[in-house]
């Protein structure tokens, strides 16, 4: 009854115990801090050309390029457990132009970033003198709440728009929107909210008011403007 197998497992037991105790606490911690997450978002050119939107695509088909500024402050988001936020920003509209997709809406990712903690700029993709400038700045701390104030301008998107159906141009009531993934050293992951829970609120604006993309700009009009 109290051979070595025997007095292994119950101290494996108990260790296991006191180490899933001690994460739900780390866990549960975060619910105790306020989160007050805002953006602004605006866009500042909208185009939808006619080609291949990939290298590898097959065939010409319209796709959008929305240029965007965005003014954001998600730096509540970072707490002592915050491993990594994963940012993104996507166009939505709805498509009704038959039953089968009738108040259908579509989502498109344009632009996303994952912001990093301190403690975790060894897990970011970028070169040794980003990386080194990143934990430059941020020396001595283990949380870094700047981190989290975002201000673009006339950002260029990291991706193109586009449609099953090959059609883009003259889509009505297009909306961009800012979504966030806070992804916790432990813990569950937590997306942005549709409303306030205790004390975490929701999105402060974060939409964009509502556009239309354009007609297909033809060549002939891009030269012009070239000139």
């Amino acid at each position: 009854m109290y051979n070595s197998l025997t007095r292994l497992q119950n101290v494996f037991g108990f260790f296991t115990t006191v180490a899933f105790v001690v994460a739900a606490i780390i866990a549960a911690s975060d619910f105790a801090v306020p989160r007050t997450p805002s953006a602004s978002l605006r866009t500042t050119n909208v185009q939808v050309v006619k080609g291949r939107p990939h290298y590898y695509s097959s065939k010409k088909e319209e796709y959008a390029i929305i240029r965007f500024s965005l003014d954001a402050d998600l730096s509540s988001l970072f707490t002592w457990n915050t491993k990594q936020l994963f940012v993104y920003v996507t166009a939505e509209w709805s498509t009704a132009d038959s039953i089968a997709t009738q108040n259908q809406t579509n989502k498109a990712v344009i632009w996303d970033a994952i912001i990093t903690s301190p403690s975790s700029d060894h897990l970011a993709r970028i070169g040794p003198a980003t990386l080194k400038k990143l934990r430059k700045s941020a020396a001595g701390k283990s949380v870094d709440p700047n981190r989290g104030k975002l201000s673009l301008k006339n950002q260029r998107p990291k991706y193109q728009i586009t449609h099953p159906s090959g059609k883009l141009a003259n889509t009505d009531d297009v909306t961009l929107r800012v979504h966030y993934n806070v992804q916790p050293w432990v813990g569950a992951l937590t997306w942005n909210q549709d409303t306030t829970f205790a004390l975490w609120q929701k999105m402060s604006q974060g939409v964009s008011k509502v556009f239309a993309l354009p007609a297909v700009k033809k060549k002939d009009e891009a030269k012009a403007k070239g000139r």
